[in-house]
């Protein structure tokens, strides 16, 4: 009995977003503009959605000789009205933005705890809502969540930071579910620590946490539990979200895409 190959052909992964337009949160650096990129690069119109209008700005020349095009959008994520109304019409959605305080529940300001589950998780709700009316309409959409390990691992002293990502794993099963009869996808991207100016500045933080010199906070405190000794880039992060949006992810939704180094492996 010949049994037929199911996949498409060897040029399958290649992603095209031409007319399609994406949104990406905290994408002025990192994670969120190398994911604005190549979104952009796969055709994409992008919104790119972040507080800081120099880092749009910047980012808006780095894209101009791409396939697709990269509109900055100046938003304050705690204004969930407005971040609503900015998802309406996309086909594409990247929740990526996110904040991070290192201090023990003791001494962490209840304010700073609002403001992290406000911007990591409220805001994603508030997003995925209004792009969901136009993606159930065209009987296709993604919604990718940037996670991190902390949506599976908790680690001391972050507890906004591991309980919004913890929340983000819930919502993004769920708009999984209910989405997966109108075409829509939605999963979780997972990465440990990646080369980021979040990242870099958690080294004086931790160092003051753990009471080691901020040197040996990378291989002593992040790295610690990665079998992989080194940092993540912020491209092989957007790799991972343009997977979930390609072709040959049309199955994959409701689960994490794990990129930690081994950590969970332990």
């Amino acid at each position: 009995m010949t049994v037929s190959n199911a996949l498409p052909g060897p040029h399958a992964g290649f992603l095209d977003l031409s007319g399609r337009t994406a949104l990406v949160t905290g994408a002025a650096g990192g994670i969120g503009s190398a994911c604005t990129l190549r979104l952009a690069a796969a055709g994409a119109k992008v919104r790119a959605v972040d507080v800081d209008a120099l880092g749009l700005a910047a980012l808006v020349e780095r894209a101009r000789d791409l396939a697709g095009t990269v509109e900055p959008h100046e938003l304050d994520l705690t204004d969930l009205d407005a971040a609503e109304h900015a998802a309406a019409g996309t086909d594409v959605l990247v929740n990526n933005a996110g904040l991070q305080l290192v201090r023990a529940i003791e001494e962490f300001p209840p304010d700073v705890f609002h403001t992290v589950l406000t911007v990591m998780l409220e805001a994603p709700f508030r997003l995925i809502r209004g792009a969901l009316p136009h993606m159930y309409g065209q009987g296709w959409g993604r919604i990718v969540n940037v996670s991190s390990v902390h949506g599976l691992r908790a680690s001391a002293f972050k507890s906004a930071y591991v309980a919004a990502k913890h929340g983000l794993e819930g919502l993004s099963k769920t708009a999984a579910l209910e989405g997966a009869p109108h075409g829509v996808t939605s999963n979780c991207v997972n990465p440990g620590y990646v080369r980021t100016p979040l990242v870099e500045r958690q080294l004086t933080d931790q160092a003051q946490a753990h009471g080691i010199p901020e040197e040996r906070v990378l291989s002593e405190v992040l790295l610690q539990d990665s079998a992989v000794k080194r940092l993540i880039e912020p491209e092989e992060v957007a790799e991972a979200v343009a997977y979930l949006c390609g072709p040959h992810a049309s199955f994959v939704t409701g689960t994490s895409l794990v990129l930690d180094g081994g950590w969970t492996a332990h």
